[in-house]
């Protein structure tokens, strides 16, 4: 099945926090590939990935970033699909530097952004935009939502 969401990271050390946006996916049975890539070490590596993801089929990009790494705004500036950014917590400035890296985006390169660590935010979003055109997406959310008030937790 192809992908419909990617979800990249600039360091495999950040692995443990992005995989949660890949179980919450699992749960609304949208499929996602994950992918580490440097904005910074191999640029080139997320260009090609950013030029490529329409073709290849995706709908969204879930990229986080740690440090001021600006993985999701090189993401951004290189495709038309949504981009939606995580900062990642560090232990130096607690994650600030890159939720300001993902939220201080110049006119017309929007990364839509979720708190410091919210993968799992991050692919609930990704699965509301994926639901504006699939009702069968739709209908997971809103029983998703039902249960929300009912105490589920993610």
């Amino acid at each position: 099945m192809t992908a419909q969401v990617g979800i990249v990271m600039g360091s495999d050390s950040d692995m443990a926090v992005m995989e949660k946006a890949g179980a919450v996916l699992d749960r609304f049975q949208i499929s996602w590939e994950i992918e580490v890539m440097s904005a910074h070490r191999k640029p080139e590596r997320v260009t090609e990935y950013a030029v490529g993801a329409v073709e290849r089929g995706l709908k969204v990009i879930i990229a986080g970033a740690g440090l001021a790494a600006h993985l999701p705004g090189v993401i951004a500036a290189h495709t038309i699909l949504p981009v939606i950014g995580v900062p990642l917590y560090n232990d130096a400035l607690g994650g600030a530097d890159a939720l300001y890296s993902c939220v201080q985006m110049p006119p017309g390169v929007p990364v839509a952004t979720v708190a410091i660590g919210g993968a799992k935010n991050a692919a609930v979003l990704a699965t509301q935009i994926i639901g504006v055109d699939d009702e069968e997406i739709a209908e997971r959310l809103e029983a998703y939502k039902r249960d929300l008030g009912e105490g589920l937790k993610l």
